[in-house]
This record gives C-alpha cells, structure tokens and sequence, in this order.
C-alpha cells in the first residue's frame, strides 16, 4: 500500500529542536542508514557473490578477492592479508602497518591489476592507486578475541559467546577512503551508478565485503591450525560479529562542510518520521512489528557497552528509557486516533534524548512501503548551491540570518568561553585537529569550521552598514564571502546548520562523529575521549552468501530469543 505525501498532517521536526549537538549526539540508525539502504539494494537486484580468490597461508600472510556481481557491473575487494606484531598495532594515523589493507575495484582485477595493488594498498597513504580503485581501507585484529577465536575453533569448539558480545567483531578498520583519496575514483565518475547513488554506498560495499572475508580468514586459520579438529563458527554466532571502526576528528568537519548533503540525510529521516506520526490508524500487525522490535532494542541497549563517563551516562538512560516504552506498550493504543503521534509526545515528555531518538528509529521499522523511498533523496549535488546571489538584498539577508541564526545572535562572543576551541588543519597527515585557542599559537590557522560565530559577525556587519545589495557588501567585506554564501543555503535547506557553537569551551566533537556514523548504519558507539570513538558495522547482517536467502530488512537490531519471537 503507497501513501502519498499529501497525507502527511503532521510536520516533521523543527530544525531549532533536532540540530542541536546533544540530540544530534543521540541520533541511532534508521531504515534510512546507509548500510541498510545497500543490503535492501542488493537483495532487491539479486546481486551475488563469489570467492574469487584466497591465497593466504597459515600466518594470515597472503591475498584474496571477493566479487560482487549486480544487473550491470561487477565489483571487487581485494585484500592484502598481514602479521602484524602487535607492538605494531595502532588505530591512529600515524600507523604505517596494519593486519589487513583493501580496496574496492571497479570490476575483476587481473594478475597485473593485483601485482600492482600490492605494492600500493599495503602502504595506504604512501601508496597510489588509479581509478580504477573506488575507495581504499586498512583494519587491524582484535586483541582481545582474534586468538580466542582461533584457539576455540581450532580445538573444535565455539568461542565464549560472552566475549563475543562484549567485543563484537574481530578487525577493526581505522580508515575507509573514497571520493579521490590517495588518487582513487572521484565521486562524479561514479555518482549517476544507480547502485551508488545514495550517500557513501562505495565504503559500505568495501566495509561489507571486508566483514565477510574477516570472517573467512579467521576460520582458514584456525583450519590451518588444526585441520583435524577445526570447526567452523556456528551461523548464528557469525552473524553476531561485526566489523569494528575506530573514528576521530577527520570525520567530525565533514558535518560543517557538506550542509545541503547534511541537509538531505536528515530531511529524508525527519520526513519519514512525521509519515508515520501521521498515520491516522495502524494495524495489529504493525502495531506488533513494532513491539517486536522495541523488544529488540531493548537487547540491544543492555548489551551496549563503553567505557567512556558521557556513554556510561547516557546508556543508563537509555535502558532506563527502553523499559519505560516496554511499560507503556503494555497499555497503550497502537492501532487507532493517531497511534504513532502520541506515541511520539509520549516519548518527547518521558524520555531522554537517547530514548526518543531511539524510539524515532523504531517508528521507521514496520513501514518500509511508507519510508524507504526517501532514500532516493539524500544524495546532493552541492556544486548547484554554490552561487552567491549578490541582488540579494541585505534587509533580506538579515531575515535569513535572524531565522536561522537566532540562537548564535543570542551568545556573548566575547566570552572566551565562548571562543575557546580552534578548528585547524596538521602540518603532517593534513588531518583535521581542534586546539584551545588561548593556549596555542594556532589562531592564524583556524579553518572557517564556526558557522555561528560567523553569522553574528556578518550581522553585525549589516548592521552597522548602508548597502543595498549582497554584492555590495562582498566587494566591501570579501571576509564574509563563505558565511554569506552559508546563510544563502541554510536559509533555502532547513537541517543545513547545526545550531549550535562548534568552538565553545563545553563542545563534544564526538556528538559531530555520533550523528554521521548513526547514519551509516553503526551501531554500540563506545567513545574514548571527547573527539574519537569506536562504533560496529553490519553486526547481525547477513553475509553476502546468506543474502539470497534471507531477508535484507530488520537485521539492524538483535533477534529474539526463540521463546520470546
């Protein structure tokens, strides 16, 4: 059953509510994440899958490639398989070896393709590549569960399904790069693919073969081990692990820099929200689709765990929230007089930040027919919003600033507080960093990364000025040539801005990585400081050999006990 837009009685959410860095620090995956978006795609399009080579000895030394077939093209991961000592092993950038290096290639390398990739891929960033690779990625073991596993399996038993759930995958990647990185394939060469249109669908490929040849190479080498009494993973148990990823600040710009494309992830999430909160009735059976996997959640929230003060807090909210729903659904209306609306007011006045975005997710799930074509709309083609319309007048441009600025009008920036935090880039990996301003020498590097404090600047400016036209005041003031342009876009893209200071004293950039990452598709994030954090991709998905025949939808949470299902 289709419902039109028109339907659509309630309005999605004020930007001035859902922008603000502690929600967006709250954001949980959706039917609208990334990964989710691609497996749909995938079994929807009959895609398959092949081993195509796997050449690796018993150390875990060797190559291998996994091809992946659609309609039209053929993809494949190469990977270059390591034994990386362990003093050797780091998740910053700074590292030049790891336990496995990939790239994503665009259809099936040859003997001359692969020879020239090992001496590329295994050295990531002094390395090259063409382009015909589409993104470039490395991963490092597990220290706490590689050799378990290995050792379980090998001795022909399962690994403690305890620690496997503490841990949840057995590599983590520190770096996926796409979009050009390193010399690989731009973006525009690959963004009319229709299998690569929706956002980052290229390192969700990568990330999803990877999950599956980790997992093939932990059980060669235990086979390798023991071949007597090696066993393999039992499915069920496989399908627990994920693929870890350790992110830092390089991410966090990224959600600065990119307003219409932010824009558009969060205009499509928050427009199929108010879909459902339109409904005017729901079925038994959604009704119970949606108590089914708030079940799911709540197994999901008790095995999430982190190490880091502001998680900790915010988990135990989060269970706290999640028993509070399964309490409330024991009594509550689902099926008539707007059930999914007041469910959501329900949720806005009894739970936590963490809890309604949670419970904004859940809402998605049993209406794929209403939501899922929305993901045809969060690509962006940013170039079109570049112009500056310098006939703009500027009593028009300080109604747009006034609109979307107000909360940034509102601060004293002369506090330092206020002004504590510098957004620059490092000399020597050109990554992005963020310093104490008035602790460092790094003001005269500050990257434009404070939309805020640049509106109320650019105000004030206006105001104590006689222009007429934007034009004017650019060929005045070309200082605020890329704030002005900003305003120009936020004021036609509601979710375009943050609304919030990104340099005050009290900023958490991890609230930044969180809202990007939630939107991937991650899962469990476990921050380890203020500015990086670990996440899980793909844990519970089903491999690309069990996609024929499984089902591509509802995998994103954890299942059931069978007593329960």
């Amino acid at each position: 059953m289709q419902h039109p837009e028109h339907d659509m009685t309630i309005p999605p959410r004020d930007p001035a509510q859902v922008m603000r860095l502690a929600r967006m620090g709250s954001f949980h995956q959706s039917r609208l994440s990334f990964m989710r978006i691609l497996l749909r795609r995938l079994k929807s399009e009959h895609w398959t899958f092949e081993q195509h080579l796997f050449n690796i000895d018993a150390r875990g030394v060797g190559r291998a490639v996994y091809c992946a077939h659609g309609p039209d093209r053929s993809y494949s991961l190469i990977a270059f398989a390591n034994d990386l000592p362990p003093e050797k092993r780091s998740d910053r950038v700074i590292a030049t070896e790891w336990d496995a290096t990939f790239t994503l290639f665009d259809g099936i390398p040859s003997e001359a393709d692969l020879d020239r990739l090992q001496g590329n891929i295994p050295k990531q960033e002094a390395g090259r590549v063409s382009e015909k690779e589409l993104s470039v990625s490395r991963a490092n073991r597990s220290v706490r569960l590689w050799e378990h596993v290995v050792t379980a399996l090998s001795e022909g038993r399962q690994p403690d399904t305890a620690k496997v759930r503490d841990v949840g995958y057995l590599m983590r990647t520190t770096a996926v790069y796409g979009s050009g990185k390193l010399g690989a394939a731009d973006r525009e060469m690959i963004a009319e693919r229709p299998e690569f249109r929706a956002p980052f669908q290229v390192e969700m490929l990568s990330v999803f073969l990877t999950r599956g040849f980790v997992m093939d190479l932990v059980e060669h080498m235990a086979h390798q081990r023991a071949p007597d009494t090696a066993v393999p993973l039992d499915p069920d148990l496989r399908r627990c692990f994920g693929i870890g990823n350790s992110t830092g600040l390089g991410m966090a710009p990224f959600m600065v820099t990119h307003p219409v494309l932010i824009n558009n992830w969060i205009a499509a999430k928050e427009t199929a929200l108010a879909r459902v909160r339109s409904l005017p009735t729901a079925t038994q059976d959604d009704a119970d689709l949606f108590c089914q996997f708030s079940a799911r959640a709540v197994i999901n929230a008790d095995t999430w765990t982190s190490s880091h003060t502001i998680q900790i807090e915010k988990l135990t909210g989060l269970r706290r929230d999640m028993t509070k729903l399964q309490t409330h659904l024991k009594s509550a209306d689902l099926t008539t007089d707007m059930p999914w609306n007041r469910l959501w007011l329900w949720a806005e006045g009894n739970l936590t930040l963490e809890g309604q975005e949670q419970t904004a997710s859940l809402l998605l799930e049993p209406y794929g027919d209403l939501v899922d074509d929305l993901s045809e709309c969060m690509d962006a083609d940013e170039q079109e919003s570049w112009r500056i319309d310098g006939a703009m007048p500027v009593a028009v441009l300080k109604q747009h600033i006034e609109a979307v600025y107000d909360w940034a009008l509102d601060i004293d920036w002369t506090k330092d507080t206020a002004n504590a935090r510098v957004w620059y880039t490092s000399e020597e990996k050109l990554e992005p960093r963020i310093g104490a301003r008035f602790e460092e020498p790094i003001e005269a590097y500050e990257q434009p990364l404070c939309p805020g404090r640049d509106a109320a600047r650019l105000y004030n400016d206006l105001c104590a000025c006689s222009d007429d036209l934007v034009a004017e005041v650019l060929l005045r003031a070309p200082q605020h040539r890329h704030i002005l342009r900003r305003v120009q876009i936020a004021a036609r893209h509601p979710y375009a801005e943050i609304h919030d200071n990104t340099i005050d004293a009290k900023m958490l950039p991890i609230d930044l990585l969180r809202a990007k990452l939630s939107f991937f598709g991650a899962c469990h994030f476990d921050p380890r400081s203020d500015r990086w954090v670990r996440i899980n991709m793909f844990k519970h998905a089903p491999f690309p050999h069990e996609l024929a025949n499984t089902s591509a939808e509802g995998w994103a949470y954890p299942p059931l006990p069978e007593s329960a299902q």
